[in-house]
């Protein structure tokens, strides 16, 4: 029983940190912490958090659920080296729509910055995938990290606490990969810092 209820949590946790998150994260610290907080209009942040929501988590999730539905596989089936590359395609080019939607309406280039950041992160990982399986979900909870220490450099504010409840959410990530067995130590910790460092230098950079 205990066991189960442990499995249970994880898949919980995994479900909830989705990497898809991702950039809506970073839109969120973006619009709290900088500048932007009291220069842009709340329905302007509404409307670009709503359209990275359509193209960065409604649509990769909804066409890689029918993708696994058509497949005839489960989550677990998917959890494959093999089978991960068509949702990698799937979520880079939504990934790659929301970023040419953003450039067409002019978005700000240090907005669209965070979802260039998560479109590198996904681009990184199928590129390893295809040798090796690393873990997309602490790639991606790494290019929070990421973008929390690029933004705390930019915009002089003081993330301790914030990075102590990124870390103590990256370690239930983590460790929820390894107990579902889709994941061991190496490739979660590879994931991880995948994730932290090209979203640090590409927040920066850009």
């Amino acid at each position: 029983m205990k066991e189960k209820n442990i499995i249970l949590t994880a898949r919980i946790a995994s479900l909830i940190f989705t990497p898809f998150y991702l950039p809506i994260i970073g839109l969120i610290a973006l619009f709290a912490f900088s500048y932007l907080s009291q220069l842009l209009p709340w329905y302007y942040k509404l409307t670009v958090l709503f359209m990275a929501y359509i193209f960065t988590v409604l649509l990769p999730t909804l066409l890689i659920h029918l993708y696994r539905k058509y497949q005839g596989w489960s989550l677990l089936d998917l959890g494959s080296k093999e089978r991960r590359m068509i949702p990698y395609v799937i979520s880079i080019v939504c990934y790659f729509a929301c970023y040419y939607i953003m450039n067409l309406y002019r978005i700000p280039h240090f907005i669209s910055s965070i979802l260039v950041s998560a479109l590198a992160i996904q681009i990184i990982c199928a590129l390893i995938n295809v040798w090796w399986k690393v873990s997309t979900h602490t790639a991606a909870i790494g290019g929070v990290t990421g973008a929390l220490l690029s933004f705390a450099m930019l915009f002089q504010f003081d993330p301790t606490w914030w990075l102590c409840l990124v870390m103590f959410v990256a370690g239930v990530v983590g460790s929820s990969r390894m107990i579902l067995r889709q994941h061991n130590l190496l490739q979660v910790v590879t994931g991880f810092f995948v994730g932290l460092v090209a979203a640090f230098f590409i927040i920066t950079l850009i």
